[in-house]
Formats: structure tokens, sequence, C-alpha cells
């Protein structure tokens, strides 16, 4: 494909994407010394995934009393919090709009280098989006986004990501949504981060079937294992997950899952990772329990383990 062909076509696929990306104004209260509420104010992005409902950030909506969505063609209209997921920073809002929605991509198949293009509201300036051009640095990136909030799994990129970027969608070539923009390093240089968009996926999956967000665990804190981590302390296995703590009547602590126990499969799945511990724990949900194959010592054993949903 000539260089002008790809331009042009790069130019259609943003073009139809702007019309599914909104802005999020929000305002919400503080009391100064005298007790009088004070206004505070904030901006961020967000997408369609259907005609009344965006997808943004937790942390653009949280704590806000009051929510103004401004949609690509310039009308306002106020939004309304259906859901959130504080743990994934994402939320749910609704509005009374016929909104263009985005076309959701598969983010399992992202491959570093890959073109990907962040389109959003930076510094909350309203003009109708902008976009900015990058690659996919990384995949599978952990960072604490707050004290409180470690995120998993992202997709690093070196598309720029200012603030007001975040809730908006980060897109590959195809126009299909890849991620959520969720966070930059302030002190680096094209590092940004975006939420996978098949953790939307889950994420809305569970709202249709439970009515809200939801999430499951065992009761358990576990430590990758690597080929140098079995090297060096001797383990039977070279993958899988590593048991350091278990809480106290937890459902893996009702079981008798211990401390140093390495979990190697899930529901007959091998794992490699806590991430994939946690994604087959999200997909039991409905099932109500995940069976683990458990190595401790040199033996083997598989054990039902009850999952907890909150």
């Amino acid at each position: 494909m000539r260089l002008d062909e790809l331009s042009n076509e790069i130019s259609e696929v943003i073009s139809k994407t702007i019309k599914s990306v909104v802005a999020l104004f929000t305002v919400s209260y503080a009391y100064d010394f005298m007790l009088n509420p004070v206004p505070i104010r904030g901006a961020g992005s967000g997408f369609a995934v259907s005609k009344d409902l965006i997808i943004t950030n937790n942390h653009v909506v949280s704590g806000s009393s009051q929510i103004t969505i401004v949609t690509a063609d310039g009308s306002r209209s106020v939004g309304r919090v259906v859901s959130v997921a504080p743990w994934k920073d994402l939320a749910l809002v609704s509005v009374e709009e016929d909104l263009q929605p985005i076309v959701l991509g598969d983010s399992s198949r992202i491959r570093i280098g890959e073109l990907v293009f962040a389109v959003g509201n930076p510094l909350g300036l309203w003009a109708g989006p902008t976009v900015t051009m990058g690659v996919v640095s990384a995949v599978g990136r952990t960072i604490a986004a707050s004290p409180e909030l470690i995120l998993e799994d992202l997709i690093q990129t070196d598309a720029a990501i200012n603030p007001g970027n975040s809730g908006g969608p980060l897109i590959n070539i195809r126009g299909e949504a890849v991620g959520v923009t969720t966070a930059i390093i302030p002190y680096a240089q094209g590092i940004g981060f975006a939420i996978p968009i098949d953790e939307v996926k889950l994420f809305l999956e569970h709202i249709r079937r439970y009515g809200r967000a939801v999430r499951a665990w065992i009761g358990v804190y576990v430590v990758d294992i690597t080929p140098e981590l079995a090297k060096t302390y001797r383990l039977p296995v070279s993958n899988g997950v590593m048991i350091v703590k278990v809480l106290r009547g937890s459902p893996a602590d009702e079981v008798g899952l211990k401390p140093s126990d390495i979990i190697v499969e899930v529901n007959g799945i091998q794992i490699r990772s806590s991430k994939d511990l946690r994604r087959l724990t999200e997909k039991s949900i409905e099932k109500g329990y995940i069976e683990v194959k458990v190595v401790r010592g040199f033996r083997e054993f598989r054990v039902e383990v009850p999952l907890m949903v909150e």
C-alpha cells in the first residue's frame, strides 16, 4: 500500500472513531475552613459502547456530584454512573444521547510494535477529540496507579497521553478499541498505559448478568514462578504461581491450601502468572468454584476451591 493510501485510510478510521468519543466534565464538592462547599472541577474522556452507554475510568467520575457529557458534535447532556469497578479503574456511565458505539477489538492479540492511536480530550480542552499516534511498547505491565490501587496486565504505549485523555479509547489501525487509556508516568516521556479492552468486555458482561460489577477471589497472595526462580529455590516446576500468603478463613484456607503450594493449573488450563489465575477465577464466577492442580513438595493433587464474590 502506498503511503498516501495508508494515510487516507488512517484518517477515515480516526474520523469514524471520533464520533464515538466524548468529553466528561465533572463537579465534586469539598469544604473550606468555614464549612462552605467549594466546587472541584475535573475532566476526562470516554467512548460509547452502545447508543446510550459510555466507558470511562473510575477515577474520572469517582466522587462526582455532576457529570456533563459533551459529544463530538458539541451537544451536552447529563451523565449518570451505572456501575464502577474501582479495582480495574473502570466505570460505565449512561447518557440520554444517540451515540455511535465503537467496535471492541481483541486485546489478547495485541503485538508489541503494533501501531495504535489514543483518542481523547487532553487538558480538558474541547473543540472535538484529539488524536496521538504511537506503538504498543509492551504488554502485561503492572503499575501502582495510587497507594491504594495496583493495575495489572496493562498495555504500555508511547502514544502521547495527557491529563484529560483518561478514559478515552486506544484504537488499532482498523479502528477497533483495544484499550482504555488510564495512566501516565509524569516524570517520563513516551510512557503511557491502557487497560486491555478484554477487561472492559468482562466488566460489561458482569453488569449484564449481575446488574453490577463483581469480582471473585479465593484468598491467596501469589508470586509468578520463572525458570530462574525455580532454579534458585530448586522448585519442582518451572511454571505456575507460588502461594506466599493464605488469608485466614478464606476459601483457600478452608480447603487446606498453604504457603509454598504451587498452583500449576486452573480448570484444566496451565497457568503461568497471577494474571492467568485472576482471569480464570473471574470467568468461573457463575460456576462458583475453580478446580486447581497443586504441587506441594514433590506431590501433586487437585482440589475444588469455592469462590468469594463481592
